[in-house]
């Protein structure tokens, strides 16, 4: 049984499939256009020194989401 959590969960290293976004409007938008759709695999890279926004590795890019935004992105552990 597959345990779903906000991305904002993963640590540096860790990686996710991408289940469902909770976002909506133009956030919801741009999260799908950077990639973040159903299956994508994300990888935590690292975080910033204040602990926020942590980088991500998706679909062979590099993005920087803040943590308030990683929670309306729901992951299962890969």
């Amino acid at each position: 049984m597959e345990s779903s959590f906000g991305l904002h969960s993963l640590r540096p290293g860790e990686t996710a499939l991408v289940k469902c976004l909770n976002s909506s409007g133009a956030l919801r938008r741009r999260l799908l256009d950077m990639g973040m759709v159903e299956g994508t695999r994300v990888e935590c890279l690292g975080v910033s020194p204040g602990g926020d926004p942590k980088a991500f590795l998706v679909r062979g890019s590099m993005l920087a989401i803040r943590d308030r935004d990683c929670r309306d992105i729901i992951v299962n552990r890969s």
